[in-house]
């Protein structure tokens, strides 16, 4: 498909507006601080908006569309629906002791709270499962859209996409992002309620869809679902969802950067109420592509990867599809200028400034993050082409095969060291170093086991060990964890009815949609 000039306009316009604005508002970044926490002082919207388009990203739009398309059907809706209930745990519990704390990343709470070694085990492990993995998805999920709904050169798209996330991020810092963050944000969810509408006319309503959805509109799978069956949402999926939105470098990083609890605590809530949408705006449309074009989508060599941006493709007129691709591109843009930013941060404050100079000043670091952030979309943008194997079985599936080397072991370090309090320092090694053979066993001898499952078979053997090694090497006084000085700690009062009313929504709509 040729671009419009129309879509070329919508589109370069959107994108000088955010550039733009990111980089006015981030202008001032000069210290350390500044660059890597927004000198901390993000808002809720800012927070609650970065979080969401943070998260978002063609991942989302080929990935979780097509498994929408695919074998799970809304079912892969507790994903979002399930991290709902996930953010209101972590505003309550999580972020006020990360906040009290007054850290740059959540490895360095490790070292607070086990060991030196604990905190760069984690860092070395983000690091290498953000470049492999989830930048390199990101940018691969972007390419194939652009590749999908224009005919342009995968490689060539895989090029352009990091370069502009690499412009503001590397400018400006985590205060850039964030503002991008805003505006792509909103484009997104708008570009999405608009897609819905225009799928749902074609097929006829919200009847017909309804009609012809038969089995792709129930969240509730037979415990035998290749995918994400009923099983899964008792132990397994929890655990991905406390790892990504309470302990992943590149999503906390913004609540890290709160201008309060209190804002930190409502920029997580209105997140949550946003993850309540996303199933109707990325799921659904996947369903309807789905009903529209199956024969397309079961083609030789084509996949359910292709969902979204064929309806894309087929339904949407020049000019809103120019607005269209620029949320998409938007989304990608905003989640891999997350990562890049994060990825900087680890590096340079829990690797760089811990291990190779100690007293590396404000400027040196932020150079040293802004040429790692250029070497890292170069080596990503080399990576990324090489995902479209058909051994990977799906983007989505590439992602959260690979998060089982880690999730269980962070989270139930974390859970350890924030909660009980005799836990020994060197259980946080141990937790991070016994992810990886478990999981590994466990990926090549029991694959028939759904990849949740053995997430959850694998933080479970772990919580057993720490707890053997707890109750046989308790600590005798409970380890003093240090506090930011002048930061204003006051909770946010709405909670007490946000929170409920979030779990309450959720819960609802797993009852629709049993």
């Amino acid at each position: 498909m040729n671009l419009h000039w129309a879509d070329i306009t919508v589109f370069a316009v959107f994108f000088l507006i955010v550039i733009g604005v990111s980089m006015y508002k981030s202008r001032r970044e000069r210290s350390g601080e500044d660059f890597f926490l927004a000198g901390r002082g993000l808002v809720w919207p800012l927070i609650g908006f970065s979080l969401i388009a943070a998260n978002i990203s063609t991942e989302h739009f080929v990935g979780m569309s097509g498994q929408g398309a695919g074998i799970a059907g809304l079912a892969i809706a507790s994903y979002e629906w399930m991290a709902a209930i996930t953010l209101v745990v972590v505003a309550l519990f999580f972020l006020p002791k990360f906040l009290k704390a007054g850290i740059y990343t959540i490895p360095e709470y490790l070292e607070y709270r086990y060991t030196p070694a604990a905190r760069g085990l984690m860092a070395f492990y983000l690091l290498i499962m953000y470049v492999a993995v989830s930048i390199a998805a990101v940018v691969y999920t972007g390419a194939l859209a652009l590749n999908t709904i224009f005919g342009m050169d995968l490689v060539k798209a895989v090029w352009l996409i990091g370069i502009l996330a690499a412009i503001y991020t590397t400018w400006g810092g985590l205060k850039a992002v964030a503002w991008a963050d805003l505006f792509q944000g909103s484009a997104l969810i708008l570009g999405g309620i608009v897609t819905l509408i225009i799928g749902l006319k074609a097929v006829g309503g919200w009847g017909a869809f309804f009609a012809a959805s038969g089995e792709k509109l129930h969240v509730i799978m037979p415990a035998n679902h290749p995918v994400i069956p009923w099983t899964t949402l008792v132990i397994g999926l929890w655990i991905p969802n406390f790892y990504y939105w309470g302990l992943n470098q590149f999503i906390t990083q913004r609540t890290l950067a709160a201008k309060s609890l209190r804002q930190g605590q409502l920029g997580i809530i209105f997140a949550a109420f946003l993850k309540l949408l996303i199933p109707f705006i990325i799921i659904m449309p996947g369903i309807i592509s789905w009903q529209l074009y199956r024969a397309e989508l079961t083609a030789p060599g084509a996949t359910t990867d292709q969902a979204y941006p064929l309806l894309i493709k087929n339904l949407v007129g020049p000019g809103l599809r120019g607005f269209i691709l620029a949320a998409i591109s938007g989304a990608v843009i905003s989640t891999l200028g997350s990562l890049l930013n994060s990825v900087a941060t680890l590096l340079t404050m829990d690797l760089y400034k811990r291990h190779v100079k100690k007293d590396a000043s404000s400027a040196s670091l932020i150079k040293i993050g802004r040429w790692a952030t250029l070497v890292f979309v170069v080596a990503v943008c080399l990576i990324a082409p090489q995902l479209g194997n058909p051994k990977f079985k799906g983007i989505f599936n590439y992602i959260q095969e690979f998060q089982g080397f880690i999730s269980p072991g962070v989270l139930a370090a974390f859970v350890f060291g924030l909660f009980v309090k005799k836990t020994p320092r060197f259980a946080g090694v141990t937790a991070l170093l016994l992810n990886v053979p478990i999981y590994g066993a466990l990926l090549v001898w029991a694959r028939n086991i759904a990849f949740l499952n053995r997430i959850g078979i694998t933080f479970a053997a772990i919580i057993v060990v720490l707890a053997v090694i707890t109750a046989m090497r308790p600590l005798k006084e409970p380890v003093t964890m240090p506090e930011q000085k002048g930061f204003d700690m006051t909770p946010a009062p709405s909670l007490r009815w946000l929170g409920p009313l979030v779990v309450a929504m959720t819960l609802a709509l797993y009852v629709i949609f049993w």
